[in-house]
């Protein structure tokens, strides 16, 4: 193997329970990093089996996450884009059936001579090359190489399943050498009620079990309710073989914002530039500047507006992971704290009424005292017909409504049923025989196999209507370019049915045979499309779509766009302004002010 020994890499392991919060740290250690002038890259190492994260339920993992090269991963990588602010590809989610299935091939082409393939050295080399070459992949617009790579390896130390992994960075941290290597353990340090002190023995058997696979953690990073005392800190110190100094504390606050402070409040920097030898610009940090700047104001704030999220896997919220985040970075713009009202979908339909009153009555009167709607994306019939009728509430009601993916699709067949009069109106996803397919499969799609056949990754819209609310509020462009999952569109040839009741598709791809945004004339805000936004907000530059609808249903979207949009928060993003590169002015970017 040829090592790339010019970057240095961190790996981040976790212990005792499983979503402890190691995406989270390992997005804040990448950011402070990267504030101090540093080029970041990550990479996510997923256990299970799976190719990739796209044929998941959101229950058994939240959501899947869209990369720009249409890779369908773990949420983690939406975490690391957020934080950083960069663009990853596919080959940052590294899986045990990624790697299998690479070593497999190569036994398959005689790449092994006759050898026989066992998990060392051939599985464990396999990852480290795929590490080392993942790690030289630029990720910033500037196309510079990164200098640092922060690993996150999922599941709990000591698991089956991650256990070539561990051994293959075993190895790697002799190949690439001490000083270019570093291990951050995440544990947990629970408060039981009974006694309220704080336990150190989950973090020793961890720790210890670390040890007992090769690896020696440089900092232990431990999550507790509350900041741990100083005895705790030393006994943790003294029973894992740390410095006091290498203990630290994460624990809970009141907004992820506050997570790279914590740490740079604890001397991170300076433990890494004497440990890494990092060439470090000692400057004012004004990326964490901006972050402090967030987590102040998302503690300060006193309006409330809420949005109810209309959806089918409303039980676990990391199902709607991105949309979320897109919800709070638009809500944190405009000075709003937001409230989500998360509705099942199938407890609006009729059939909930006779089975299950209270909950029907519930979700109807969640939705009515919500400010704004929005469906976000789906799969499967479950739940559709809640999902139309919450949007024919919010079409007829002038409430503001957005509507992703699925959302904009059920959108179409609301308006076919009920405006154009064809009852039957449905997709063909849910209704093969309708007489009135409004949304049909893409031709390209193939139905033969499950994963990776949707139509995935960055695709270019164009806007058809120079009047268009959503052109405006990007910065009135001509196109976008955003993400997209899906393998039904709205079947163009009815498209002039819908235009001639003021129902526009102002948005379309370049061959302007798919339609990828709707808006509906007089109404406050009704807006469908079919890319997923949500991927590409960020907390300093949220999403145009989401940003519009928190805009309407806040009552200020008419006054924002009389002034012409002008302090658009993604005016300081496009793909020309290079706006990653922590060198930029974070100053410039302000936030719009809207009173």
């Amino acid at each position: 193997i040829t090592f790339y020994i010019n970057c240095t890499y961190i790996l981040v392991t976790g212990g005792v329970i499983s979503g402890i919060g190691k995406g989270i740290i390992a997005s804040s250690v990448g950011t402070i990093l990267k504030s101090c002038g540093l080029h970041v890259t990550a990479i996510k190492i997923d256990p299970y089996i799976n190719i990739d994260a796209g044929t998941f339920s959101p229950y058994e993992h939240g959501e899947v996450f869209v990369l720009d090269d249409g890779g369908e991963v773990d949420l983690d990588l939406g975490n690391y884009e957020r934080f950083l602010d960069i663009r990853l590809t596919r080959d940052n989610n590294l899986t045990t059936g990624k790697i299998y299935q690479s070593v497999i091939n190569k036994e398959r082409n005689g790449d092994y001579l006759g050898k026989t393939v066992q998990v060392v050295p051939h599985i464990t080399d396999a990852i480290q090359e795929w590490v080392m070459r993942q790690a030289k992949v630029s990720v910033d617009d500037d196309g510079i190489e990164p200098e640092v790579c922060v690993i996150e390896l999922g599941g709990t130390v000591g698991d089956i399943e991650s256990m070539p992994f561990i051994e293959a960075f075993r190895q790697f941290q002799f190949k690439v050498k001490r000083e270019n290597f570093c291990n951050i353990h995440v544990s947990l340090v629970p408060q039981p009620n009974s006694t309220g002190e704080q336990k150190t023995k989950p973090t020793q058997n961890s720790v210890r079990e670390l040890r007992g696979l090769g690896l020696s953690p440089d900092l232990i990073v431990c999550r507790c309710s509350t900041p741990l005392d100083t005895a705790v800190k030393e006994k943790i110190s003294m029973f894992c073989h740390v410095e006091p100094e290498q203990v630290i504390c994460i624990h809970d606050v009141s907004s992820i914002y506050r997570v790279p402070l914590l740490l740079e409040d604890q001397g991170i920097v300076d433990y890494f530039c004497r440990r890494l030898n990092l060439l470090t610009e000692m400057r004012p940090r004004k990326m964490l500047t901006k972050w402090k700047e967030m987590s102040d104001r998302s503690d300060r704030l006193l309006e409330q507006t809420s949005i109810a999220l209309v959806g089918k896997y409303t039980k676990l919220s990391d199902s709607y992971a991105s949309v979320i985040k897109a919800l709070e970075h638009s809500a944190l713009a405009i000075n709003y704290k937001l409230e989500v009202k998360y509705i099942d979908s199938a407890d609006l339909e009729p059939a909930a009424l006779q089975e299950e009153p209270v909950k029907y009555h519930e979700a109807w009167q969640k939705l009515c005292s919500a400010d704004g709607v929005l469906v976000p994306g789906g799969f499967g019939v479950r739940g559709t017909e809640g999902k139309i009728q919450a949007i024919n509430w919010a079409r007829k009601r002038k409430k503001p409504f957005l509507g992703v993916c699925l959302g904009m699709q059920l959108a179409v067949c609301e308006f076919a049923r009920n405006v154009l009069g064809w009852e039957d109106a449905n997709s063909t996803e849910f209704d093969p025989e309708t007489k009135h397919p409004v949304v049909i499969e893409m031709p390209e799609h193939n139905p033969g196999q499950m994963g990776g056949t949707m139509r995935l990754g960055k695709r270019r819209t164009l806007f058809k209507s120079t009047s268009s609310v959503l052109r405006k509020l990007y910065g009135d462009a001509e196109y976008v370019d955003e993400r997209h999952r899906h393998r039904f569109e709205v079947n163009p040839e009815l498209k002039h049915h819908f235009e001639d009741r003021g129902f526009r598709f102002v948005g379309q791809d370049l061959e302007g045979e798919r339609m990828e945004i709707i808006e509906l004339q007089d109404h406050t805000y009704f807006v469908g499309v079919q890319y997923h936004p949500e991927f590409t907000s960020r907390p300093i530059k949220p999403s145009p779509p989401y940003f519009g609808l928190l805009l309407a249903a806040s009552g200020k979207l008419q006054n924002y766009l009389q002034k012409g949009c002008r302090l658009s928060p993604r005016d300081t993003y496009s793909d020309r302004s290079g706006s990653s590169s922590p060198d930029s002015e974070i100053s410039e970017i302000k936030f719009p002010s809207l009173s």
